[in-house]
C-alpha cells in the first residue's frame, strides 16, 4: 500500500514535506498516537532527537501526545546520539523509546526510530500492531509545538553513558593520533571527550564537527559513501594520524580508516567486525557468544568456533542481532555486528549498534597493538594468516520501470526455481533459502554456497534494489572480481 508512510523495520523514515507520504506533524502524530495506544496504560517512554530539520518539533509533538494519553515521558534536553536512548532505557522500566532521526539519510529526510521495552529495536510483531493502530486511527490535526510536563534528561544521563563506555577501555598505553568526524551530526562532543579522557590526541574535522542539518560537505552523510571521508583523510595526512574514526550523523555506526603502505585504507564493515569481535572475545571470559548476520562474512563465525565461543547467525538488522542470545541467557552476547558498519561492542549497555563505544574500543585496540609494535592492519593480516583471507564485496542493481517490485519478485522466484550451476568460475554446491523460515524467521534471502566462497542475494527492504553479498576465501584478489562479474550477469 502507498496511501501513507508505512511503519517499517523500527519506525518511520522519509522525506520532509506535506502529505501522508512524507514526514510532517500529521504523519508523526498518527504514528505516536498509535504507539500510545499500543503501550499498556500508564507506561514510561524515553524520547531523544538529533539535530535534523524538524527533529526537535517532532520530539515535542511525540511527548505531548504521549503525556496526553496518560503516559510518563522522559525527554533529552538537547540533540543526542541515538545510542543514548536505549542506554537510558536499561534497568529503568521504560515501556518504549523513541529517537527522532533519519540516521545517515540526506538532509531532505527525517524519521523516527522506536525501541521495545527490552531496549532493542522494535520487533516485527510489535511493529505490525502499531501499523494496525495507524490504519484504524483518524489522521490528527497538527499538534502545538510546545513542551509538555516531562522529566528532562541531560548531563547526568550523558555522563553515566560516558562513564560506562570509558570503562570498556584502559588509559592509552600508546596514545593514538586520531582524526574524528561526526559528519555534521551529534556525536562529536561525546566521542572526542571520551577519546581525550583516555589519553588520545584527537583532531576533529572542523568543517564537519558541529551539527548542521544541511550537511553542507556531504550530500549523503554516510561514511560508506564514496568521497564522504575526503576531508577526514586529508586531515589525517596533514597531522600524520594513526587512525581515522568516522561516525554517521546519529553516531550509531562507525567507519575506520588506517594507514597502509603509505596510503590510507578504508576498512570494510566485515574487517572492522572481525577486528572488534576477536578483541571482545579475547577481552572477556566465561560462557559467552557473538553474533553476525547471514549476509556478513563467515570469518567471525570461523574465528569464534576456533576460540570455543558460540556465534549466532541472524537476519539483517539489530532487532535480530541484539536478541540473538534470548534463548541462551546463560551464554550472554558480548559482541554483534552487521557488515553495514554497525557494531554492538557492549550489548549489556546498549542493545543496538553504537558507533561511539565502537570508536572507543577501536582506539583502545590500536593503542594496545602499538604497545607491542603492531598495527590494526597487521592484526588483521594475523587473523587472515590463521584462518585464511576472506574477501568480501557487494553488488547492487537498481530496478526502474512502473513496477520494479514485480520485476524483483520475479527474479528471486527464478533464482529459486532455477538456481545456477555456477557463478563465475565457482561451482554452486548448495543453496540455502530463508523464505520458508525454519530456525530463523522467513526472509526473502538466498545464499548460494560455492567451493571457496558464497553469494547471498536479497531484495532491499526500502529501495527498488537487489543486493548481493559476495565472499571468497583465498589470496588472489582477481578471483573476487571474477565472482562479481558472474553475480552482475546473474541479477541482470
Amino acid at each position: 500500500m502507498t496511501d501513507r508512510l508505512r511503519f517499517g523495520t523500527a519506525g518511520l523514515r522519509g522525506p520532509l514535506g506535506d502529505g501522508p507520504l512524507a514526514m510532517n506533524d500529521e504523519t508523526v502524530g498518527l504514528a505516536v498516537d498509535a504507539i500510545a495506544r499500543w503501550l499498556p496504560p500508564g507506561n514510561r517512554v524515553v524520547i531523544g532527537h538529533d539535530a535534523r530539520h524538524g527533529s526537535e518539533g517532532f520530539a515535542r509533538l511525540a511527548a505531548s501526545i504521549l503525556t496526553e494519553a496518560g503516559h510518563t515521558v522522559a525527554a533529552f534536553d538537547r540533540p543526542v546520539p541515538t545510542p543514548l536512548v536505549p542506554f537510558a532505557m536499561r534497568g529503568h522500566d521504560f515501556g518504549c523509546g523513541i529517537v527522532v532521526t533519519a540516521s545517515h539519510n540526506p538532509a531532505t529526510d527525517n524519521g523516527m526510530k522506536v525501541y521495545a521495552p527490552d531496549g532493542a529495536q522494535l520487533g516485527a510483531a510489535d511493529a505490525s500492531e502499531i501499523e494496525e493502530w495507524m490504519d484504524r486511527l483518524d489522521r490528527p490535526e497538527p499538534g502545538a509545538d510546545r513542551l509538555p510536563d516531562v522529566t528532562m534528561l541531560g548531563e547526568e544521563t550523558i555522563e553515566a553513558y560516558m562513564d560506562a563506555v570509558r570503562a570498556l577501555a584502559a588509559p592509552a598505553e600508546v596514545p593514538q593520533r586520531i582524526v574524528t568526524t561526526a559528519m555534521h551530526g551529534v556525536g562529536a562532543d561525546i566521542v572526542d571527550a571520551l577519546l581525550r579522557s583516555l589519553g588520545h590526541e584527537v583532531h576533529p574535522v572542523p568543517e564537519q564537527r558541529a551539527p548542521d542539518p544541511d550537511f553542507p560537505t556531504a550530500a549523503f552523510p554516510n561514511p560508506e559513501e564514496d568521497g564522504a571521508l575526503d576531508l577526514a583523510l586529508a586531515l589525517a595526512e596533514q597531522v600524520d594520524a594513526d587512525l581515522v574514526l568516522a561516525n554517521d550523523p546519529d553516531a550509531d555506526r562507525l567507519a575506520v580508516a588506517v594507514p597502509k603502505e603509505g596510503e590510507w585504507c578504508l576498512l570494510t564493515g566485515d574487517d572492522i567486525g572481525v577486528l572488534l569481535g576477536a578483541d571482545r572475545i579475547e577481552s572477556t571470559s566465561g560462557p559467552r557468544s557473538v553474533a553476525t548476520t547471514i549476509v556478513s562474512s563467515t570469518l567471525l563465525p570461523t574465528l569464534a568456533a576456533a576460540r570455543g565461543v558460540g556465534c549466532h547467525r541472524t537476519l539483517t538488522g539489530f532487532k535480530w542481532l541484539s536478541r540473538a542470545d534470548a534463548s541462551s541467557p546463560d551464554v550472554p552476547l558480548v559482541f554483534a555486528y552487521e557488515e553495514a558498519i554497525g557494531y554492538g561492542v557492549a550489548p549489556h549497555l546498549v542493545r543496538d549498534k553504537d558507533g561511539i563505544s565502537a570508536a572507543v574500543v577501536m582506539a583502545d585496540l590500536a593503542s594496545r597493538l602499538a604497545a607491542v609494535a603492531s598495527t590494526v592492519t597487521e592484526r588483521l593480516a594475523e587473523i587472515h594468516r590463521e584462518f585464511g583471507r576472506f574477501r568480501n564485496t557487494q553488488v547492487a542493481r537498481r530496478y526502474g520501470g512502473d513496477q520494479p517490485m514485480v520485476t524483483m519478485t520475479a527474479l528471486m522466484a527464478r533464482l529459486r526455481e532455477q538456481p545456477p550451476a555456477s557463478i563465475g568460475r565457482f561451482n554452486v554446491v548448495g543453496v540455502e533459502d530463508f523464505l520458508p523460515g525454519s530456525a530463523l524467521p522467513s526472509s526473502d534471502v538466498l545464499v548460494f554456497e560455492l567451493v571457496g566462497g558464497r553469494v547471498a542475494i536479497r531484495p532491499s527492504g526500502t529501495e527498488p534494489k537487489i543486493k548481493a553479498y559476495l565472499e571468497v576465501v583465498g589470496d588472489d584478489p582477481a578471483v573476487l572480481d571474477d565472482l562479481r562479474a558472474g553475480v552482475v550477469r546473474l541479477i541482470e
